[in-house]
């Protein structure tokens, strides 16, 4: 038989089982081992040595019996946790339904539970499944949506938190968020969502938040920009980097209830109580266009992604769809008046999509580009077709059991650009692949067959292929 033990580790071997069986008085063993073994007296094994090596046969064995022990009750957790990974049925990677037209169904994948007062906004990460929610008890909440966890509770603000948005610098993806307080605050994901940055300067409360894209090569999705939408009637664009804010834009003659800037960043729409939406040209601060036929308060604006031209060309009648390269070119508003309207960027209005029965709180384009999603006060999630005259083709009856305010679609995975996964490089949530603010869509990456519901009922809601 092949020696496993060296010379050495054969000779402490033996001194263990001779010293052994010495201590349990088996002499006559002992004496007879020792004499093949070559451990006489006369070799140097006598009674010191002997005593030395007393216990250690049995200090080496109890040791294997515990990390045999150890061994196996890893192995075992081991495979419990591969067993959960192989049943397991991410959120985000269902492979049987189609991104470009799965629609969410109910009940919702998750609900979250734990604000005490309601939930204002939602908003993804742009990277992992977190998913943050703000609500009017003044709290931010940080939640695992594929794991349906509870992961941090922000508290910083001072008031009512209305609007959040992911997005910053490439590299450094921050959480903004704006308040009844009058400030913004900026959040480190990176840093346990540690408050880096608060900034004041608006004299009303602050409705809406949105990080705006610098459309550079390489990393077109991040940017150092931020605007924001106040009840001083006022837009504000922020630098995040210094703090500092760079532009104050003045139009609109009510409270701001809403802002989303285009793909590009070019582009700023906004609207509110004044009933007119503006869109804005965001370098020198301009007014463009108005846009007239609301005849209410207006809480949603969203502009169209590159992959709804072509049904929103049909719609509006066009002989030629607009590149995908531009932006802008489509964008809805809705409000108090019920309605969703859908317009061209030069100020006309091609469809008017009639069947909430209460306010509309949020419009998403869906990432494939057919459909347009909407949420209101009358507990609905509603899905319109663009390729089919922008007919209402489901409705989530009862989403919540109150007031739906928000909607979110989760950002497209894997978008590349330049060999660089784009989203771990500072994208927004709000405008990842394409748009993906109270408004969106996509192509760039993986679509995710994930949305975010917030509500008046205290909850959050994630619904999911």
């Amino acid at each position: 038989m092949s020696q496993l033990l060296t010379n050495r580790q054969a000779d402490e071997l033996h001194k263990s089982m001779v010293a052994y069986l010495l201590s349990i008085g088996m002499n006559d063993t002992a004496a007879t081992l020792r004499q093949e073994a070559h451990l006489t007296e006369n070799e140097g094994f006598d009674h010191a040595t002997a005593k030395k090596y007393e216990t250690l046969l049995e200090k080496k064995w109890t040791s294997v019996v515990r990390l045999q022990k150890k061994i196996m009750d890893l192995e075992a957790k081991c495979n419990a946790l591969q067993n959960e990974v192989d049943t397991a049925t991410p959120l985000s990677s269902n492979r049987k339904i189609d991104p470009l037209t799965w629609l969410p169904k109910s009940p919702a994948r998750q609900t979250f539970a734990g604000h005490r007062q309601p939930v204002n906004a939602v908003a993804f990460h742009p990277v992992f499944s977190e998913l943050a929610s703000c609500s009017e008890d003044s709290t931010i909440r940080i939640w695992d949506y594929e794991l349906g966890e509870s992961l941090h509770t922000l508290k910083g603000h001072t008031r009512s938190v209305l609007d959040i948005d992911y997005g910053g610098p490439r590299g450094g993806t921050l959480l903004a968020s704006c308040s009844s307080d009058l400030t913004i605050k900026l959040w480190d994901p990176s840093d346990n969502y540690k408050n880096i940055r608060t900034l004041p300067g608006h004299d009303h409360s602050i409705s809406s938040i949105r990080f705006i894209p610098s459309g550079a090569a390489g990393a077109p999705l991040s940017g150092n920009l931020l605007v924001s939408a106040s009840r001083d009637q006022t837009l504000r664009i922020w630098d995040v980097t210094t703090g500092y804010c760079l532009k104050t834009l003045r139009g609109h003659t009510e409270w701001v209830r809403s802002v989303t800037p285009s793909l590009d960043g070019r582009f700023l729409l906004s609207a509110g109580n004044d009933r007119i939406p503006r869109l804005w040209d965001a370098t020198t601060g301009e007014v463009k266009i108005t846009f007239e036929g609301h005849d209410h308060f207006l809480e949603a604006v969203a502009f169209a992604p590159p992959a709804s031209y072509k049904f929103l060309s049909d719609l509006a009648g066009y002989k030629k769809s607009p590149s995908p390269s531009s932006s802008g070119e489509f964008l809805a508003t809705a409000g108090r008046d019920k309605l969703i309207k859908i317009w061209d960027n030069r100020g006309t209005c091609h469809k008017t999509l009639v069947g909430h029965d209460n306010w509309v709180k949020a419009v998403i384009f869906h990432p494939g580009g057919r459909y347009l999603l909407s949420v209101s006060e009358d507990k609905t999630i509603r899905c319109w077709d663009l390729s089919q005259e922008a007919k209402c083709v489901k409705v989530i009856a009862d989403a919540h059991e109150h007031f739906v305010t928000d909607i979110r679609w989760a950002p497209d995975m894997n978008l590349q650009v330049n060999g660089v996964a784009e989203k771990e490089n500072g994208a927004g949530s709000s405008i990842a692949g394409q748009q993906q603010d109270k408004g969106g869509g996509g192509g760039g990456g993986k679509t995710r067959c994930v949305i975010a519901t917030s509500s008046v009922d205290l909850n959050v809601r994630v619904f999911a292929g």
